[in-house]
């Protein structure tokens, strides 16, 4: 990896973000792209919060991932770019009335003939997925090993996409487990991804962190696209594989556990998930009412 590489992906990524924060910002102030209404949600504080950081970031990485240079840096930006917008498809269009969450509801809906956008998300990253590693995967032997690294691959940046979309519940979380996953590889053949990661979580993380703006799952699923396409392209098979088991453990641990209640529980996880976060609001005290208190056997 080179380090004119790794620091111009890392400049494109953040000046990018920056810059087409700033914009959508600035349109949606003035009534464009359907007004503030519809990129607005609610956060874990019950105060309102934008969407228009998961575009703006979308858009950071896929620059960063395009001067990255190193091994389909084409393909690993189509990757990131398929996945945002179907992310933000999922962001918009969502049909709150109906509850269909997780992979598993929208699978489950699949195959009852009901297409949901969450549905649709997974279909079209999942496809944009394999499509990105048929593109990307350089062929080392058999024609049926170049169709299996072909599907690994797919799985990987797949499935990385899902996994950081999972975090996006907390300020800033999703950001740094994309940072935290990215890091290990910086130095395999796809390593200056890294620097479109850090480049476009640095521009983001004063917004986010500060409950201003949150990823959505168009800018956490671009995050995770473009980790798992640096993992897919920049390391060995053996890695890969390691990794997908990795990835698919933690999506099937998410449907039964609270990732919230584990980094809560955990000393080490819980103080860097509140780095750079506004303090939890402890809960009021409820002072108690006064009057005769009943005896044990009353």
């Amino acid at each position: 990896m080179g380090a004119g590489r790794f620091i111009a992906a890392g400049i494109a990524a953040g000046a990018v973000t920056a810059f087409a924060r700033r914009k959508l910002g600035e349109k949606v102030a003035d009534g464009g792209l359907g007004g503030a209404s519809l990129w607005t949600r609610t956060n874990h504080r019950g105060e309102p919060i934008s969407l228009l950081e998961g575009p703006a970031v979308t858009a950071g990485l896929v620059a960063g991932a395009a001067v990255s240079g190193g091994r389909a840096p084409g393909a690993s930006a189509f990757a990131t770019a398929a996945a945002g917008a179907f992310g933000l498809v999922d962001d918009l269009a969502e049909d709150t009335s109906v509850r269909t969450k997780g992979l598993k509801g929208h699978l489950g809906a699949l195959l009852e003939g009901r297409l949901t956008t969450g549905g649709l998300k997974v279909l079209g990253i999942s496809g944009s997925a394999l499509v990105a590693a048929a593109v990307g995967t350089r062929r080392t032997g058999s024609a049926f090993g170049h169709l299996v690294d072909v599907g690994l691959n797919g799985a990987l940046i797949g499935g990385t996409a899902n996994l950081i979309n999972l975090f996006d519940l907390r300020p800033g979380r999703a950001l740094k487990a994309g940072t935290a996953a990215s890091l290990p590889f910086m130095l395999g053949g796809a390593g200056a991804a890294t620097g479109a990661v850090l480049g476009a979580a640095a521009a983001a993380a004063p917004g986010d962190l500060g409950e201003q703006d949150m990823l959505g799952d168009g800018g956490a699923n671009a995050l995770g696209a473009l980790v798992g396409s640096q993992i897919a392209f920049g390391t060995s098979r053996a890695v890969r594989w390691t990794a997908l088991a990795g990835v698919v453990g933690l999506m099937l641990a998410s449907e039964k556990v609270s990732f919230s209640k584990v980094i809560a529980g955990n000393e080490w996880l819980n103080k860097a998930d509140m780095l750079g976060r506004r303090p939890v609001e402890p809960a009021p005290v409820v002072e108690p009412t006064s009057g005769p208190v009943a005896s044990p056997g009353a």
